[in-house]
């Protein structure tokens, strides 16, 4: 703690005597200053013991000593020390009732203690209590690294939050909580998830306060990075004091140094994961094992699901487009202790995650919360993966790798033609190919084939569109079609005669009927 007036007061050497303001002698001294102006104001910092002897000051006139004090007090000195003995015999009973009324602390300094020996004890005070601050710092700062070394970033925790009298907690970079300590802190640190979000879009470093009804919090990014890896929270029941902060600070270098050390091994995983998912796709499935070995082994021996991302060439603009999914999909990996595989794949991002499991799941909602956030389409030169694309395959093993790869680009596909965030490749196969038809190649084909039949029509001369549709509708049966038609079923036939003499195409081929009846689909979906 640094020095307080209590402290000079019940000081042997300096003799001081209390005459007002008794009640805020527990103020901190930041230092002691002389001054004889007649305004100091402009000079004080606050948190200053303020020496006099009146040499310029009327101070037996009520009304000057009111303003005098009332300014002092303005400006945060903590406590005016008045030398008796120099110009004045006793303190002038204007100055006293003055101090008293604005409760500012007023000390009686004996003629026979100079200004310079209150200064130096104010001095050494604070210069003993920095020693104290720095000698507590280091040996936060060697029980910290000692217990990050032991225990991991849990009892790196567990030492900051005893440090600060208080509690921390560790977010991810998703801005998950991913430690507290102690354990009943973990409901409060759920609570500033928001917060954190909005200091990940900060670059790092970068810090905040939070104050609230419960207690104060810093948060602190963790990284050095463009875009943070991790984020750090203290919540106190007051401001840092100086050893407080030296230990919080060593619990953010620790961190750091854990997160880029872990930066550093998840580059040379990355690596060797490019290298087991291009075996895999090259149909190499044991080798594949043999180099993924522990690291991705899991993996390997139950069913996954490839995902294949990419971005828009509208809004492939700076930075990382896949950081935030590979953060969200990491994070939830990790805390169900999931094996993942993420690897940059030319302009896309392919990853294997544990069918079922949190990796999966954190994919999909991923998506869920881009088409809830933008819409049907994406929006070119959305930041942070706003425009991001996503195709899912089925369940595969390992030697399916290439075939799950293929329907991740089908469904990947589908997705960059509907608009959508993300498409499934189980969704195409149980549903129908007939919105596939709603593609504009498929109906400019269409389009033209049946064009001559539609002018036709429009003449006047015969429903040749409507008796097509219902001829093959029901297999080519005449008697069937004529009758949903209402006509005769030579009239039929001689309408499917004028049909093939003006596409010039015989209805007796079974490709030509499978094109007429897709065309006529595609048409009228686009017409619907």
């Amino acid at each position: 703690m640094p020095p307080t007036l209590a402290s000079l007061v019940n000081h042997s050497a300096l003799k001081l005597t209390v005459r007002a303001g008794e009640e805020h002698l527990d103020a901190p001294v930041r230092w002691a200053h002389a001054s004889e102006l007649t305004d100091p104001v402009p000079y004080m910092e606050g948190g200053e013991l303020l020496l006099i002897t009146a040499l310029k000051l009327d101070a037996e006139d009520p009304e000057a000593m009111g303003r005098y004090v009332k300014r002092l007090a303005a400006a945060g000195v903590v406590g005016l020390g008045f030398a008796v003995g120099v110009h004045y015999k006793d303190i002038p009973e204007a100055l006293v009732a003055a101090a008293a009324d604005e409760g500012l602390p007023l000390l009686e300094v004996p003629r026979r203690t100079p200004f310079i020996a209150i200064s130096k004890a104010v001095s050494a005070a604070i210069a003993a209590d920095q020693y104290r601050a720095v000698t507590a710092g280091f040996a936060a700062q060697r029980e910290l690294t000692k217990q990050a070394l032991s225990d991991g970033p849990e009892g790196l925790l567990g030492a900051l939050a005893g440090q600060v009298d208080g509690w921390a907690a560790l977010y991810d970079a998703s801005g998950a909580v991913v430690a507290t300590a102690p354990e009943w802190a973990s409901r409060r640190a759920a609570r500033l998830t928001p917060d954190v979000e909005r200091l990940r879009d900060r670059a790092a470093p970068a810090s905040a306060v939070v104050a609230g009804s419960e207690d104060r919090v810093e948060l602190h990014s963790i990284g050095t990075g463009r875009r943070p890896r991790a984020a750090l929270a203290v919540g106190t029941a007051s401001t840092l004091g100086t050893a407080e902060r030296y230990a919080l600070h060593s619990a953010i270098a620790l961190l750091t140094l854990t997160t880029e050390r872990n930066r550093s091994l998840q580059a040379a995983e990355a690596r060797v994961g490019s290298a087991v998912l291009r075996m895999l796709l090259a149909g190499e499935p044991e080798h594949a094992r043999t180099v993924a070995g522990e690291l991705y082994g899991s993996l390997l021996d139950a069913p996954f699901r490839l995902v294949v991302a990419e971005v828009p060439a509208a809004a492939a603009e700076g930075g990382d487009p896949f950081a935030a999914l590979t953060d969200t999909v990491e994070s939830a990996a990790a805390r169900a202790g999931e094996a993942l595989l993420v690897v940059p794949y030319g302009e896309r991002l392919v990853l294997l995650v544990v069918d079922g499991g949190a990796g999966a799941a954190a994919c999909v909602a991923y998506a869920q919360a881009l088409e809830a956030g933008r819409g049907e389409a994406p929006e070119p030169g959305a930041p942070d993966g706003a425009a991001l694309l996503l195709g899912l395959s089925a369940p595969a093993g390992p030697i399916a790798a290439a075939t799950a790869y293929k329907q991740a680009d089908q469904a990947l596909s589908i997705a960059r033609r509907r608009g959508r965030a993300m498409v499934e490749h189980e969704d195409l196969a149980a549903g129908s190919v007939l919105p596939l038809l709603a593609d504009d190649a498929v109906r400019a084909f269409a389009d033209g084939l049946l064009r001559a039949l539609y002018e036709h029509d429009a003449t006047g001369r015969g429903d040749l569109i409507a008796s097509l549709r219902a001829w093959l509708s029901r297999h080519g049966q005449w008697d069937a079609a004529a009758a949903d038609l209402g006509v005769h079923r030579h009239t039929l036939r001689y309408r499917m005669r004028r049909v093939e003499e003006i596409l010039g195409r015989s209805l007796d081929d079974p490709d030509v009927r499978m094109e007429l009846w897709l065309s006529l689909k595609a048409t009228s979906s686009g017409t619907e």
